[in-house]
């Protein structure tokens, strides 16, 4: 004779979740330095949805006016990122660490409100297009918006992607540009392992950029670097603005960081003897592929051999 059979005990009755809706079924990756409001745009994307729909299904009041991804910024609250956080299910550190986040204002920061606001940025401080394959190895696998990102700390204002031949320097060019012609930028951005310091790359951008705008030293090259670079990227030409002007920061890429560590072996506070001066000409020469290197006494850079 068998023993009756137990009775199933009654299942646990589950804890109320917070989150009003499930979480979403895709999980779209963030880059790494990618700007709020592009990831925002580029996970509605993935649900077929704007910006603003998605950020009114979770139940995020947002403020100001919206724009292109690269030309606003979006600040969140504190509940508005766990809200975000749960919805894409990564967890909140790893998310504030991904996105780039400039100081939200203080109505953003102090409110214990799900609010979003959407915040204009001047032209200096805009991102830059991102890779196109680099969000399509990360799910979902299909067509997304252009991720837009910031270029990485310490180096000349410009995007790299040496895997797959991709750059950027300004925000007018909305999509990146090829430079599997020009294999000396992937170059430079592999071998930049030690950042130069901020007051050395400064006056190395401003140096270069004054060769650059006056036709100096290194003309020859960087006409030449501009014509490939026109030539794989045909697209330039019908552009808002000349390629000679967008492309200037990538064009002068690798001298630019070439100047950038140079400089950062120069003795601080302290003025050269005029053998330290030509000791460190000839070696900078060298390091630019030069013949020799003679700046005017107005150049920049003479400037900066001459001041503490």
């Amino acid at each position: 004779m068998t023993a009756p059979a137990r009775p199933r005990p009654a299942p646990a009755a589950r804890p109320r979740t917070m989150w009003p809706s499930p979480p979403g079924a895709l999980r779209v990756r963030p880059l790494p330095r990618e700007t709020a409001a592009s990831y925002l745009t580029r996970l509605a994307a993935a649900y077929h949805l704007s910006p603003i729909h998605l950020l009114d299904g979770l139940h995020i009041t947002a403020t100001g006016t919206p724009a292109a991804p690269h030309a606003t910024e979006l600040h969140y609250s504190c509940e508005a990122a766990r809200r975000l956080a749960a919805f894409t299910r990564i967890p909140p550190a790893h998310l504030d660490r991904a996105l780039t986040r400039r100081p939200p204002p203080a109505a953003i920061a102090t409110t214990h409100t799900a609010t979003a606001r959407w915040q204009p940025l001047a032209p200096a401080v805009q991102p830059l297009p991102a890779c196109t394959t680099c969000p399509l190895r990360r799910p979902p696998h299909h067509t997304t918006p252009t991720a837009w990102i910031h270029p990485a700390p310490g180096l000349p204002r410009a995007m790299i992607c040496p895997r797959h031949q991709q750059a950027s320097s300004d925000p007018r060019q909305r999509i990146p540009l090829n430079i599997r012609t020009l294999p000396e930028l992937a170059h430079a951005r592999l071998t930049a392992r030690r950042p130069p310091t901020t007051p050395s790359l400064s006056w190395a951008t401003t140096i270069t950029t004054r060769w650059y705008d006056h036709h100096q030293h290194l003309h020859n090259r960087w006409r030449t670097r501009l014509h490939q670079l026109a030539t794989a990227n045909p697209h330039l030409t019908h552009g808002p603005a000349s390629p000679a002007l967008t492309c200037r920061n990538l064009i002068t890429y690798p001298e630019t960081l070439t100047l950038a560590t140079a400089l950062d072996r120069l003795p601080l506070r302290s003025l050269l003897t005029h053998t330290q001066q030509a000791a460190f000409l000839h070696h900078l020469a060298s390091r630019l592929h030069l013949p020799r290197l003679a700046p005017a006494d107005h150049d920049v850079l003479w400037q900066r051999l001459t001041t503490r």
